[in-house]
């Protein structure tokens, strides 16, 4: 069925395809020849016949097509996904390396080592990792995470589901071959995303069942992760080193983190040494999470937990008079979509605005967007409105993004979604 369907684009589209993205949009194509069912393999050539690659077809989606590969001639079989896993992870080992590792405890590193296998010490920062982040690894529409000895897996577009199962057990392999063994597999299809590819939502165990819980290490913090009930794959990876660049500027202030989910970055802060830090959220299923997390690291007395609408809380923390050395927000992406970015702006602005009224002078304030709609131009003019408007100045002092084993694609703009910014608000005088 594959080598019959052939996929012939308009002339002159594809150009995002061939600017360095993977997907094909279904307002670019001219015909489509041979039969072929959504989900299938098919080739893709431009309008003058020249190969352009393979990839999966599905006619319920305006990404009509999910490109595997740019050569023409190249089988989808188990030798091109064993490569494209083992090339994923191999990046991963080579820019998530810790070397020399810090001293840490011995329940640290057994918990360490579950994940680490032989890869030994100096590789810490892979027992909690991304594995595969789908276009930015070349394979479209698939997430797989690993929480020490436990792989996340989500799977967003019909042509990986034919897929998925083999993926896994190759991911599986490929971690074996550095010692690292998996007791488990945990699906979390169940985002919102998957309507889109004609979708049901999914999530369940991949193979026996076993406790979704698992404890990991980032940053000298432990967490336990619910990969079952936590939000997205059981845990925010991406902020990783965003988390640890807030520890040095947390030591003896009060800090305030706003949407604290599970409470990451404020327990950076009370390990970096906060004289106190409180955490808001508005779930409470989260907040339990932050404060069993809490007492696990031992840093239960320097936090607290309340379970607010950040969005009304926060002006009558302003009317109240209330003032932190630090404040921190993280809140969720307010828009998922290029239409509603507009009305999305103004949430993060007036958001913004009210965080930072309750900066010290010479505090230090961090801000961030989760959505790649709001791009880093939109992200950045926003901030300096807000601060104009809240009568704050701000000294920039670092532009960050997600880590690196959330690749940005350059090209596949949809990779780049996470903008993270640390500021001082500086006197006004």
């Amino acid at each position: 069925m594959e080598a019959q369907t052939m996929v012939t684009l308009k002339k002159g589209e594809g150009r995002y395809f061939q600017s360095g993205g993977l997907w094909i949009y279904d307002n670019e194509i001219e015909t489509i020849q041979g039969r072929f069912k959504n989900g299938s393999v098919v080739s893709v050539q431009d309008a003058g016949g020249r190969g352009l690659g393979r990839g999966f077809i599905n006619q319920n989606s305006k990404i009509r097509i999910r490109m595997l590969t740019r050569n023409p001639e190249q089988p989808i079989d188990e030798d091109f996904l064993r490569m494209r896993v083992k090339n994923a992870w191999d990046y991963r080992k080579s820019v998530m390396r810790k070397s020399p590792a810090p001293a840490v405890d011995t329940g640290v590193r057994e918990i360490l080592g579950r994940g680490l296998g032989k890869l030994g010490m100096e590789y810490m920062d892979v027992s909690a990792c991304r594995v595969i982040f789908g276009e930015a690894d070349f394979l479209p529409g698939l997430v797989v995470d690993k929480y020490s000895d436990i792989l996340v897996v989500q799977c967003l577009a019909l042509g990986m589901e034919a897929f998925k199962e083999q993926l896994v057990k190759l991911v599986k392999e490929v971690l074996a071959e550095d010692g690292i063994a998996i007791r488990g597999v945990f699906e979390r299809s169940d985002a919102r995303e998957r309507k889109k590819e004609g979708l049901l939502p999914v999530k369940g165990f991949l193979g026996d069942a076993f406790d979704p819980r698992v404890e990991i290490v980032e940053n000298g913090v432990r967490y336990l992760v619910d990969v079952e009930n936590g939000q997205k794959t059981g845990f925010f990876l991406d902020q990783k080193y965003n988390r640890l660049a807030m520890q040095g500027i947390c030591r003896d202030a009060d800090v305030l983190d706003c949407f604290t989910n599970m409470g990451t970055f404020a327990l950076n802060a009370a390990l970096a040494g906060a004289k106190s830090v409180e955490g808001l959220d508005i779930s409470q299923y989260a907040l339990d999470q932050a404060a069993e997390n809490a007492r696990r690291n031992g840093l239960e007395n320097v936090m607290t937990w309340r379970c607010v609408d950040v969005l009304e809380e926060l002006p009558k923390m302003v009317a109240q008079g209330k003032q932190y050395d630090v404040v921190i927000l993280d809140p969720p992406a307010f828009t998922k979509s290029r239409e509603a970015t507009k009305n999305a702006i103004r949430g993060y602005r007036e958001i913004n605005m009210r965080a930072l009224r309750l900066v010290k002078d010479g505090g230090f304030f961090a801000t961030c967007s989760c959505s790649h709609f709001m791009t880093q131009e939109l992200f950045t003019d926003m901030i300096r409105t807000a601060a104009r408007l809240s009568h704050k100045r701000l000294r920039q002092i670092e532009l960050r993004t997600q880590a690196a084993d959330h690749p940005i694609l350059w090209a596949a703009e949809e990779s780049y979604y996470l903008k993270f910014l640390i500021f001082q608000v500086v006197e006004d005088k």
